[in-house]
């Protein structure tokens, strides 16, 4: 198994990876804004879960928010000039685009996964370098996935192992298409961010239905590590990095105490007053898989990720527990 290490990534990217850019980044004065100029936000991606919870959120704090995806009524891809002004003096890039992973990995979907995340980011990183005065801060969504499956111990920034297989490529590719950027006047962020809970969307809806109907019990072996985090920490480790403008790299987002899948499931029937709930082998899951054109990768690889730096930097998670996260999620009774 190959350890993670700073010379995965040539050149001058490692130094960017583990440890805190030395380069002083941009004067104040280049971004203070005009009176009555409001503050402004691009988010790259925009519209999924995270995105939506994201711009509802900036929208509260006054900030113009800029959507680019590829639905008509926002900025489109392929409009490169129009990137370019988004982002000229706007404050923080946050690029959440790529195609979900939750299907099949046959070759064209295989293509896409990997396609939506790089070509973007570079799309992104050529309109920085295009830009008079480009956002100080690009926060690229990476994975925890690039860990490999994980029982034994936890995986840190430092001390984590990277895997193999698909995903890990996709996640390393990512990665690599950001810090491949030499922008002085732009830090740049890779998030490995775990499974997103929040109300109202991301994997919930799923897990939900599962209790409801009777099958909330352990998947698998039930022993995998189930790493995760809530919507609203990871909000808010957004503004603790734009307010640590000394910090750049990676960053687990993961909460500091992961779960068994079974402690997981266990947790969930206690929020929804479900007592019973049937377990799910393997290779069940590998059948229903097949039916509802996913893969049981989603559910049976044991992320066990440790927030490591995000700790040491002074990050306190609102949501440390998981408990804590399905009281303020979970409306029982169902």
């Amino acid at each position: 198994m190959q350890m993670y290490d700073k010379q995965q990534y040539k050149g001058n990217h490692h130094s960017r990876i583990l440890n805190v850019n030395p380069i002083v980044l941009i004067s104040k004065n280049l971004h203070e804004k005009s009176d009555g100029m409001k503050k402004k936000i691009v988010i790259a991606g925009g519209t999924g879960f995270i995105g939506q919870y994201f711009e509802e959120k900036f929208t509260k704090l006054g900030y113009e928010v800029i959507i680019i995806s590829r639905q008509s009524h926002h900025l489109p891809w392929t409009d490169h000039l129009g990137i370019v002004k988004a982002l000229e003096r706007a404050e923080i890039l946050i690029n959440l685009a790529g195609k979900s992973v939750n299907c099949r990995y046959n070759d064209a979907n295989k293509e896409e996964i990997m396609d939506s995340r790089t070509e973007t980011t570079h799309i992104l990183g050529t309109a920085i370098l295009a830009c008079e005065c480009p956002p100080q801060l690009w926060i690229n969504s990476s994975t925890a996935t690039i860990y490999r499956h994980a029982e034994d111990r936890p995986m840190t920034e430092s001390s984590g192992e990277i895997g193999t297989g698909f995903s890990v490529d996709v996640a390393k590719a990512w990665e690599q298409a950001l810090f491949a950027f030499q922008l002085p006047y732009t830090r740049q962020v890779a998030l490995r961010i775990s499974i997103v809970l929040g109300e109202d969307g991301g994997v919930m809806t799923a897990f939900e239905n599962l209790v409801r109907f009777g099958l909330g019990g352990a998947q698998g072996s039930g022993n995998q590590k189930f790493s995760w985090i809530h919507i609203e920490d990871l909000y808010n480790i957004i503004l603790f990095l734009q307010d640590k403008k000394d910090l750049s790299g990676v960053f687990n987002c993961a909460a500091p105490h992961p779960v068994s899948n079974r402690e997981l499931m266990s947790q969930l029937r206690r929020a929804m007053n479900r007592k019973i709930g049937l377990p799910s082998p393997k290779w069940m899951l590998e059948m229903g898989a097949v039916v509802i054109r996913t893969e049981t990768e989603l559910i049976l690889k044991s992320r066990w990720v440790l927030p490591e730096r995000l700790e040491k930097e002074g990050f306190e998670f609102t949501f440390d527990t998981l408990e804590k996260a399905l009281h303020q999620i979970v409306k029982s009774p169902r």
